[in-house]
């Protein structure tokens, strides 16, 4: 496993379990499997409706607490500052844990400025050890980030081989907060398991062009929480750390980026 260190000194797994359209019993085994295969991250969010799915799944893994880091997601429900802080009393007891490891706004809202001063205090409170936003572009980023009483932890994106960022990547970079992605296969939508470039590569390494395209995003920085519940991909997907792409192979798997998002929904903000 790779660790992140988050600008407020905090290490984050590299990679994490999206856990987004996971319900019930299924997601309660999914993430047990998980955590009993070496993830550390399991990444939810109360848009999903499984954060209490999530917690038992946790508990059930017999793993130490201090040993798992969770993320969720405070969202349209909650724009208000009360609302915001009642959201992230709900999320603990769902999850049941003492403290959130990190919580997100969602996606930008028109009270985020108000949302987000919960997440503050919650953070000042030692309720959640970080704090974040997720699908924030450049122009709601900008906007954002004026009068912010504390910089983000993280954006969680959309990024994978078709839709890379690489510029943006860098401007948060510069500005201290880290890159996640979400849908770092793409969910299906590009056509991964056929690229002839990351089937190339693979054969090399004796890898998948899923662990290829993952392996990718992870030696340019940028963490991953790729979605399955099928115990051999979650496996697949979890060993991407004994092996490094050369500088050749990154900039072959570069030329795969069309530069636009599958998910329309995205624009919308």
């Amino acid at each position: 496993m790779e660790y992140i260190t988050l600008n407020n000194g905090i290490q984050m797994p590299m990679i994490g379990l999206g856990t987004w359209d996971l319900r019930g019993q299924k997601c309660i085994d999914t993430v047990k499997t998980a955590i009993e295969l070496g993830y550390r991250l399991i990444d939810t969010a109360q848009m999903y409706g499984n954060e209490k799915e999530v917690g038992e799944g946790i508990k059930e893994s017999g793993i130490d607490r201090q040993d798992i880091f969770i993320t969720t997601k405070i969202y349209g429900i909650s724009q208000s500052y009360e609302k915001a802080k009642e959201a992230i009393d709900l999320s603990l007891s769902r999850l049941k844990t003492d403290y959130i490891d990190l919580v997100l706004l969602h996606e930008p809202y028109s009270k985020e400025k108000e949302m987000y001063q919960a997440l503050v205090e919650a953070y000042q409170e030692g309720k959640v050890r970080a704090i974040g936003i997720s699908n924030y572009d450049e122009k709601c980023l900008a906007t954002f980030m004026k009068d912010c009483p504390v910089i983000p932890a993280i954006n969680q994106v959309e990024c994978h081989v078709y839709y890379q960022k690489e510029n943006y990547y860098q401007s948060l970079k510069q500005a201290s907060i880290h890159m996640q992605a979400w849908a770092p296969l793409s969910q299906g939508k590009g056509n991964i398991g056929k690229e002839k470039v990351l089937i190339e590569i693979g054969q090399r390494y004796h890898k998948t062009p899923y662990q290829i395209a993952l392996r990718y995003l992870i030696q340019r920085g940028i963490s991953i929480i790729p979605k399955s519940s099928k115990k051999e991909r979650l496996k697949e997907n979890f060993q991407l750390f004994d092996f490094e792409l050369t500088l050749e192979e990154m900039k072959k798997i570069q030329a795969l980026d069309t530069k636009d998002t599958f998910f329309a929904w995205t624009k919308s903000f």
